[in-house]
């Protein structure tokens, strides 16, 4: 009731017209990359019955997830790039904020969920198809949107609950949280607190487990044939790369969200931007059997 602000000026990547014309290149391309690619990989799951194990059926979920997570930030950039003045409507805002965290969060849990998968099928696999069976494998997806759902819910209620009546320039290219409620007129230590606990630990505690996970299919893989060991290795290593890239930028950004830097906009295109570009090509095109499948489509 005491918001004046209607709409943010989100200052983008850079004030420079020649530089914007170059980045709107480059993000059309890594925008269409990320349809592309896992609209293939989407395609290719589903109507391939060969590929229908538990782990498949979790990359195809992840697939959906990267496009639903590039698509709430890419075309509002892509739009900006091209125009000096770039406005959004506080509801607009708001609307991006809530599906930015409901697929981030999502798609955090999903990993988690894959390592456990990964896990499951290198350490335990005389019982595999008891542990991930169809059933498990629709609960843990489930479980996964419904977890992101309720921590957009709660990082949404964060933000409606503050008054904006002054400032509202954004220094990124998206409504992230801890930038929007920088720019409220209220006390904000304990919002701080509790972005930092929805945010910053969640993101933290997944983090761990997934390192957890792959240090013990490290640890039950040592002991067989050096090929093996070596394959495990360079598949574990591949995928905490891309695991990195996604939880390194969200932990540093939301565990300590007014810590000094007035803006993290290039951070944040680790996981908007890059890691959707990157998860097709580590995930799945390097497994044979899927490119198999597509070379059959």
């Amino acid at each position: 009731n005491y918001s004046q602000v209607t709409e943010f000026i989100l200052l983008g990547l850079s004030d420079r017209q020649e530089l914007q014309v170059l980045l709107f290149i480059l993000f059309l391309l890594a925008y269409a990359m990320v349809l592309l690619g896992n609209l293939l990989i989407l395609v290719t799951v589903m109507t391939d019955p060969k590929l229908s194990s538990p782990m498949y059926f979790l990359l195809c979920n992840l697939s959906f997830i990267d496009i639903c997570c590039t698509s709430v930030t890419s075309p509002r950039m892509l739009v900006d790039l091209l125009f000096q003045r770039k406005a959004i409507a506080f509801e607009a805002c708001i609307a991006q904020l809530f599906f930015l965290h409901l697929v981030g969060a999502s798609e955090m849990f999903l990993l988690t969920a894959m390592a456990y998968d990964r896990y499951a099928a290198v350490c335990r696999p005389l019982h595999y198809t008891a542990i991930m069976s169809r059933r498990v494998c629709w609960a843990l997806v489930l479980t996964c949107w419904a977890g992101g759902f309720l921590h957009s819910v709660a990082q949404t209620l964060l933000v409606t609950q503050l008054p904006f009546c002054g400032p509202n320039a954004i220094g990124n290219y998206f409504c992230d949280v801890p930038l929007v409620i920088r720019l409220a007129c209220a006390d904000l230590h304990v919002t701080e607190r509790l972005l930092a606990f929805n945010s910053g630990l969640v993101s933290l505690l997944c983090f761990l487990g997934l390192v957890a996970s792959y240090a013990l299919i490290l640890a039950a893989v040592r002991t067989r044939v050096a090929q093996g060991s070596r394959k495990a290795l360079a598949t574990c290593s591949a995928h905490l790369l891309v695991v990195t890239i996604v939880f390194a930028p969200c932990i540093f950004t939301y565990l300590c969200p007014f810590c000094a830097g007035r803006s993290r906009r290039h951070l944040c295109m680790m996981y908007t931007v890059f890691s959707p570009v990157v998860n097709p090509f580590i995930y799945t095109l390097r497994n044979n059997e899927v490119k198999a499948s597509m070379w059959r489509l």
